[in-house]
């Protein structure tokens, strides 16, 4: 399982028991996007090859108001 933890300078990471940062200026390069447009399940496909993906996706903005 991947946890993923939003705030406005990026995203800390803890995938298969690895802890790890993606900053801010890293996603929006990933994704062609501004930070608080991109939403957590492409965050999650970032960090994840194939990644098992529920829920309706949120954007990171709407994440940290």
């Amino acid at each position: 399982m991947t946890t993923l933890s939003f705030d406005d300078e990026g995203v800390d990471v803890v995938y298969e028991g690895t802890e790890f940062r993606l900053s801010k200026d890293l996603i929006e390069e990933a994704t062609g996007k501004s930070y608080y447009d991109v939403t957590d399940h492409q965050v999650l496909r970032i960090v994840e090859k194939d990644p098992a993906i529920g829920g309706q996706a949120r954007r990171i903005g709407d994440i940290l108001r």
